[in-house]
């Protein structure tokens, strides 16, 4: 990644992470969504790191990072964040998590306020029950389980015969069993689990809400619900865009979150 901002790796407890880091200023912790690792947000790192000190890890079984196995267990996902801003010796720091990243950001600033200078929740889970009909169908086990076992082993198969030809050759984001693993656990049928709208008022942080109005996966209504119960909380949405704010108007979002905690 050229610029501000580099690769590099750590250890947490006993699992090899690489992450994304740069900048100057009060830091900030950016979780990614379910879907992807940390180089999806390499634009808006650039960006943030001009007034910010960023730290974006590839969660465990994501992008570069080593899985803890093929299970997707929430809270553990909300304890590596900790362990994280441990072993980098981050005492206190602004967070910000999209979608899956969203929900954990989320549950760890209920769990940890102290650490938290400022959240900030892109097109966040753990909102509201509501998501897209297709995320909730190939979420089941009776579908996930074998297009999943077959999609890893499809992927696996056409990453090492184009290795073949070109050895630079290599998945971005390539299906994991955690990601899989992850659908089973974090959906149903009826829509998402681990909600924690009882719990917003309990928030006691500066929160910013960032949507898209045309978000198809997580819709927009959520954060217009949430901006209502959460204490200290703005709400942003971007018109005509979808799930991936960060993507879409990268530095109108960088300029945004810069204002905001300006």
């Amino acid at each position: 990644m050229p610029g501000n901002v580099h690769r590099r790796k750590t250890k947490v407890g006993t699992l090899d992470i690489r992450y994304f880091s740069g900048g100057q200023g009060d830091p900030l912790i950016v979780i990614h969504g379910g879907s992807d690792g940390a180089r999806s947000w390499r634009e808006n790192l650039e960006e943030l790191s001009r007034n910010f000190r960023v730290f974006a890890p590839d969660l465990p079984g994501f992008g570069h990072s080593q899985s803890a196995g093929n299970k997707f267990h929430l809270p553990q996902f909300v304890a590596f964040i900790e362990d994280f801003s441990q072993a980098l010796g981050l005492e206190r720091f602004h967070l910000m998590g999209h979608s899956l990243g969203g929900g954990i950001a989320l549950h760890y600033a209920l769990q940890f306020p102290q650490r938290i200078k400022g959240l900030v929740l892109v097109s966040s889970w753990c909102l509201g029950m509501e998501t897209a009909l297709w995320v909730r169908v190939l979420s089941r086990p009776v579908i996930s389980k074998p297009l999943g076992e077959a999609g890893v082993a499809i992927f696996k198969a056409i990453g090492w015969l184009a290795r073949l030809f070109y050895a630079r050759f290599r998945f971005a984001n390539p299906l994991t069993q955690v990601k899989i693993d992850m659908g089973k656990t974090m959906m149903t049928l009826k829509g998402q689990v681990a909600m924690l709208q009882d719990r917003l008022p309990d928030l006691r942080v500066p929160t910013v809400l960032v949507w898209g109005d045309r978000d198809r996966i997580v819709p927009a209504s959520h954060a217009y619900a949430a901006v209502q119960l959460i204490p200290q909380c703005q709400l942003y949405i971007f018109e005509d865009c979808g799930h991936s704010v960060h993507r879409q108007r990268s530095k109108e979002l960088s300029r945004l979150l810069t204002r905001f905690w300006d």
